[in-house]
């Protein structure tokens, strides 16, 4: 039996865990390539949740219930192209997270967390396209936990987060490699389509010369902020 916790730092609502980092690190723990990360419930911060294995499902559980399933995967994740890197900086500057923010404390996007303390990744719309974001991001630690939270809040910025706020629900991630701390980096999203009360989006990240470091798909879940805060 594994343990795993997610720490205060690693919020994305204020009073739970920032969803790809909880994904990703509940993907580290399996033995796969592509992995897929279905969140149950708000990942509880500072808190032991058991971990086990069974029928090629992966369960992170508390309090008897689960909270996030990992299961490896044979899928075609949806393709996003690169974006410069000055064209990722230029983006960041119409940041609708600037403005209104549904989770600013978040550990991935949120504008209140310090350089060094959460990623700062900032997705802003690349040329008249609201569909498609980008970011710079200057890694000060590389992890799998901490690269699916590079690729996580990317894809809900590309959907309306401000007209619909939403939470992670489902998460499937690819890593090439992990990022080299202190180099830049671009992160890249794509919205796909709404289905009611479910958005789905695509994101990858790069390095600085446009090569290819992890990529995933997501899907998001319209929320009531106030419920999570």
């Amino acid at each position: 039996m594994t343990e795993l916790l997610v720490a205060g730092r690693f919020n994305g609502p204020a009073r739970s865990g920032n969803g790809g980092y909880t994904a990703g690190a509940l993907a580290a723990l399996v033995d796969g390539d592509l992995v897929e990360v279905t969140l149950r419930r708000p990942p509880p911060l500072d808190t032991p949740m058991t971990v086990r294995t069974a029928d090629g499902v992966t369960t992170a559980s508390y309090d008897g219930q689960p909270v996030a399933e990992a299961t490896v995967v044979d899928v075609a994740l949806e393709e996003v192209a690169p974006v410069a890197p000055d064209v990722a900086a230029d983006a960041m500057l119409r940041y609708a997270g600037r403005r209104v923010h549904p989770f600013p404390t978040c550990f991935g996007c949120g504008t209140d967390r310090a350089a060094g303390d959460g990623l700062r990744i900032f997705p802003g719309p690349v040329g008249d396209d609201p569909g498609r974001v980008a970011s710079l991001w200057v890694p000060h630690e590389s992890d799998v936990a901490t690269t699916w939270a590079a690729l996580d809040c990317v894809g809900g910025w590309s959907s309306d987060l401000e007209g619909r706020p939403s939470v992670l629900g489902r998460m499937t991630a690819r890593l090439e490699w992990l990022p080299v701390v202190g180099d830049p980096h671009v992160v890249v999203g794509r919205h796909l389509r709404d289905e009611g009360r479910k958005t789905f989006t695509a994101s990858a990240l790069f390095d600085g010369d446009g090569r290819l470091v992890a990529r995933a798909v997501h899907t998001w879940l319209q929320v009531d902020p106030s419920v999570f805060n």
